[in-house]
C-alpha cells in the first residue's frame, strides 16, 4: 500500500530542513542533502545509525520493503524537536553523497 501524501506532509512540517522525493509510491526523506530515511507504508524509518540508537533506544527496527536492509522505526512522529535533532545528528555521521561522473 503506497503511504499517503498527508502522512507525508505531516512529517514535513514537523521538521524544517526536511525534504522528500517519490519513488514507487513511497517517499525517500533527505536532510543535508543526504538520505536519511523514508516513508514507507505510513511508517517513518530511518537508517540505522549510532546517534539514531542513542537518541531513540530500543526503537523497532522493520523492513521498508521485501528484500530490504532494517531500519528504524520513529514511532513519537509528533515530536518536532526530537525529529529535527535525529536528522542533525545523522547528517553528521552519514557519508557524502557519492558524486556523478
Amino acid at each position: 500500500m503506497p503511504s499517503s501524501k498527508e502522512y507525508l506532509e505531516f512529517v514535513l512540517e514537523k521538521c524544517s530542513g526536511l525534504s522528500a522525493r517519490a519513488m514507487m509510491g513511497e517517499y525517500v526523506l533527505y536532510y543535508g542533502g543526504k538520505v536519511v530515511g523514508g516513508i514507507y507504508d505510513n511508517r517513518l524509518l530511518v537508517k540505522p545509525t549510532k546517534s539514531a540508537d542513542l537518541l531513540i533506544p530500543n526503537a523497532p527496527r522493520e523492513l521498508p520493503y521485501e528484500g530490504a536492509k532494517e531500519m528504524i522505526l520513529v514511532e513519537d512522529i509528533e515530536n518536532g524537536e526530537l525529529l529535527k535533532k535525529l536528522f542533525e545528528t545523522m547528517c553528521v555521521e552519514l557519508p557524502e553523497p557519492k558524486k556523478k561522473k
